[in-house]
């Protein structure tokens, strides 16, 4: 955990009590084991990541802006906005080194209700139906492979008053993918580990292949870079840092699992840097690549920038970016089962969550009911189709919660921040990433006012659950004082 005693006190062993041994059993349920390192983050996040959007989202920005300088100047600065919230997040993990990401800073900052509310939107919407929609666009491209799976013919339905489940080949494959990474993840930390940082090399492998072949054999010209001298609404250039960020979105990933890091202060600041900067490269180098095959005109209407990319360049058929979207799916499903059911343990274990989801298990020292909820519910989203619904109305949230949580930087720092001016220099990345997505948020509300409610009112929705697993953790008995042994150095 965190909170590790001083070295004086690296030998001392406090007095036996009554039932001392079920309650050290207890504590150990309740926390996670450090097995994490650097690298694991890293692939966490590039995984998290990397995924359809980047082949899908420069489309848009080529209608909003349709400047080939001023496209790649706007994925530099949703990276740099990224970075500046990769660096702020280092500076939140230092200070609470905890499992829980967004969860754990609101709740510091700003109280228990508010980091409820983010990690009940992570429950309901932003990690499971992110898992879901992953699972099913999987099945989908696995389908120019295997037609029968991605077929969405109900072989059984059942109505209900709100909706219907549909059983389909479709749906039911989806739901086995979410299961199996379910089960890899909550029955074995090694092996999903290694699975996980498997798929983060390999979708970063194919992702520099494709742009070193394309660069140097490919058919393309550095002509599609001069200016066209297209005039440019200021509103469109916020308008496109919209879809730029949520293409970045899942650069904290790491800090979700800061509590399992082997030296949480020390390696989280690396993970989540170092994580963070590949992607910025590696999307700048695409969008490079992009504008190298094709002129921002013909990128506009492009389905999939990929595909249409790698026919410029190599003059193969449709598809060609398949595999890697099928391998950045699979490691986006994985790592999400990873970094969201950390959130429901935390929540739990603070008691602001359903008693129960803070136990690890026994064996693979997993948060395994955690892990279950989760795939549970994105089973359940899948098989009745409301994913996307849920992630339209809470998309939001997302840059919402970040940028709440770098804000909480300033409320907690109040005081030193009065009395030592030099402190606002260290807090300039900070505050460009707050007023950034502030900017971003505001935008998306205005534009969509109805859509945003509803949103909130789903993230409300869940405020009953929190009052009743307060009201239980404070009816529980206090518990007495632990036996606590902690090895010398």
């Amino acid at each position: 955990m965190g909170n590790s005693l001083p070295a004086a006190a690296s030998k001392t062993s406090y007095p036996p009590v009554a039932n001392s041994g079920s309650a050290a059993v207890a504590a150990k349920r309740t926390q996670l084991r450090r097995v994490f390192r650097v690298r694991d983050g890293v692939a966490l996040i590039i995984s998290n990541v990397v995924g359809v959007g980047i082949f899908t989202t420069p489309a848009i920005i080529a209608k909003l802006v349709p400047e080939p300088r001023a496209m790649l100047a706007l994925w530099i600065a949703g990276g740099c906005l990224a970075l500046a919230g990769a660096m702020s997040y280092a500076q939140l993990g230092r200070r609470w080194p905890s499992a829980g990401g967004e969860y754990i800073y609101l709740s510091k900052a700003y109280g228990p209700t508010a980091g409820f509310l983010s990690g009940w939107t992570s429950l309901i919407a932003g990690f499971s139906g992110a898992v879901a929609a992953s699972a099913v666009g999987l099945v989908i491209y696995l389908g120019q492979y295997f037609p029968r799976l991605a077929s969405d013919h109900a072989l059984l339905s059942i109505n209900f008053y709100v909706g219907a489940f549909t059983f389909s080949p479709r749906s039911l494959t989806a739901a086995a993918i979410i299961v199996v990474f379910a089960v890899l993840h909550a029955c074995h930390l090694g092996a999903g580990k290694l699975t996980q940082n498997a798929l983060a090399l390999l979708i970063l492998a194919i992702v520099l292949l494709f742009c070193l072949f394309g660069f140097a054999v490919g058919t393309g010209s550095w002509s599609h870079f001069q200016s066209a001298h297209i005039p440019i609404r200021p509103m469109n250039w916020l308008l496109a840092l919209i879809p730029i960020m949520f293409t970045y979105s899942g650069w904290n990933a790491a800090s979700y699992i800061s509590e399992e890091l082997h030296d949480t202060r020390r390696m989280i600041g690396p993970a989540l840097l170092i994580g963070t900067s590949i992607i910025v490269g590696l999307y700048f180098l695409l969008n490079t690549l992009y504008l190298y095959a094709i002129p921002p005109a013909a990128m506009q209407d492009a389905v999939n920038v990929g595909d249409v990319t790698a026919h410029a360049l190599f003059g193969v058929g449709r598809n060609f970016v398949t595999p890697a979207l099928i391998v950045a799916l699979l490691g986006a499903v994985s790592a999400m089962t990873i970094a969201g059911p950390r959130v429901y343990f935390a929540m739990a274990r603070d008691g602001a969550f359903v008693p129960g989801f803070d136990r690890t298990s026994p064996r693979f020292g997993t948060p395994a009911l955690a892990i279950a909820l989760q795939a549970l519910w994105c089973v359940v989203l899948v098989m009745a189709g409301g994913f996307y619904q849920l992630l339209m109305y809470t998309g939001f949230t997302i840059l919402l919660s970040s940028g709440a949580a770098v804000a909480g930087l300033f409320v907690v720092q109040r005081r030193e921040l009065r009395s030592n001016p030099k402190l606002w220099l260290k807090m300039l990345a900070p505050a460009i990433f707050v007023i950034a997505c502030a900017a971003i948020v505001v935008n998306a509300v205005v534009g969509a006012p109805k859509t945003a409610l509803v949103g909130c009112l789903l993230i409300a929705a869940g405020l009953p659950v929190f009052f009743w697993s307060r009201r239980r953790k404070a009816a529980e008995p206090a518990a007495g004082p632990e036996t606590t042994v902690v090895e010398a150095g």
